[in-house]
């Protein structure tokens, strides 16, 4: 029984130990990929929306947001057209990918 116990709260520390991970690595890549146009904490620059308090972003599934960072949006499919550059496809590994959008969730909290 007490050994059931321990495995459980190791278990239960891991997988906050490997969220709050993921978390540390979306910020770190937010700051390197997403800072210059998106603006620290993602208050929003002259170049790029706020994704704090950005409705997309506190709406929209995992995998929607991730397209969007994979693949982009320009021409028809730019979202916020009051900004003249668009969104650039970003090369990013899946676990990058996942971690930066968790992250950007976060900033709406």
């Amino acid at each position: 029984m007490n050994r059931l116990l321990l495995a459980s709260v190791f278990a239960l520390v891991a997988m906050y130990s490997g969220s709050a991970m993921a978390a540390a690595d979306g910020a770190a890549i937010y700051k390197t990929k997403c800072v210059a146009c998106h603006g620290a904490a993602g208050v929003g620059t002259p170049m790029g929306p706020a994704h704090a308090g950005n409705e997309f972003i506190k709406k929209s599934k995992p995998e929607e947001i991730a397209s969007v960072i994979k693949n982009g949006r320009e021409g028809a499919a730019k979202k916020y057209k009051q900004f003249a550059m668009a969104m650039p496809k970003q090369v990013l590994a899946d676990d990058e990918v996942k971690a930066l959008v968790e992250y950007m969730k976060s900033l709406n909290k």
